[in-house]
């Protein structure tokens, strides 16, 4: 299987290079190897720098998890806060049609 070819926006690269800046600061200011850190998520050597460097074909999930492991803040650091974020992006998709269709051209010229 090819590899799916595609362009991030400016600030999409950015964000993921700030959170893999983020992250290896983290790792730093707590003396934990590359190893030591790949270790405590369970991914490779390779895919740790991958993190560190903000690649963006690392998986979401890999990356937060890395930094909650190290204690990285994503959202509000307050997990009461992002809990009720959460519950609010739930309340606005349940008024919202679960399906987006695209709208079909009415010919009303009679």
């Amino acid at each position: 299987m090819a590899k799916r070819s595609y362009s991030l926006s400016p600030i999409a690269t950015e964000a993921t290079r700030l959170l893999g800046t983020r992250i290896a600061v983290a790792r730093r200011e707590r003396h934990w190897s590359l190893d030591e850190l790949a270790e405590r998520v369970g991914v490779s050597r390779v895919t740790m720098r991958k993190i560190e460097r903000g690649d963006p074909t690392v998986g979401l999930g890999l990356a937060f998890e890395t930094a909650a492991v190290l204690g990285v803040p994503l959202f509000d650091e307050d997990p009461a806060r992002r809990r009720l974020e959460v519950a609010r992006g739930a309340d606005r998709l349940a008024v919202l049609p679960a399906r987006v269709r695209k709208p079909t051209k009415v010919n009303d010229d009679f």
